[in-house]
């Protein structure tokens, strides 16, 4: 983790630190934060929450993300269809081994081409370098939604020998 400096601010990071990620957590309006510190005995205005919001999010969330442990080598996309604002649509999810959510596309159309894009896109950001595919229809879902003829993704790292 990068270590971010908080000179100069009149609170302690750990109360920095708790404002941002109620913000950004739990989608919290700025006086809801507000509030919450309050509860706590910290006298914050909304206005120096948004600050610290917009100074530290963006560090503070990728020290989150750098500290998550890798998904599991096996990826599966779950497909199902949901009704948003009265249109059905197709959400298509990508979920590995233990069952975490790595990202969802939503689309008017089932197009297997571009949830397979979504997959690739996947892979490359989180470092994957070879992959090998298979389709069937008797998936078993890791969630309750049925998996409608989804890909089953076997992701494996190249083993580096150094001698």
């Amino acid at each position: 983790m990068r270590a971010i400096s908080y000179k100069r601010h009149r609170f302690p990071p750990e109360v920095i630190r708790q404002a941002v990620w109620l913000y950004f957590k739990f989608t919290l309006s700025l006086r809801d934060v507000e509030e919450a510190l309050a509860e706590r005995g910290i006298d914050v205005s909304y206005e120096t929450v948004r600050c610290w919001a917009e100074k530290f999010g963006r560090s503070i969330a990728a020290n989150i993300r750098r500290s998550r442990p890798r998904p599991g080598s096996v990826w599966h996309l779950d497909v199902m269809v949901a009704r948003i604002i009265g249109r059905c649509m197709f959400m298509w999810r990508a979920v590995d081994q233990e069952g975490e959510v790595l990202d969802v596309l939503v689309q008017k159309r089932r197009n297997r081409r571009a949830a397979l894009k979504l997959l690739r896109k996947l892979l490359r950001k989180h470092d994957y370098w070879r992959l090998r595919a298979s389709f069937s229809s008797s998936q078993r879902p890791i969630t309750r939604e049925r998996s409608i003829a989804a890909p089953s993704i076997q992701a494996t790292r190249p083993s580096s020998s150094i001698s």
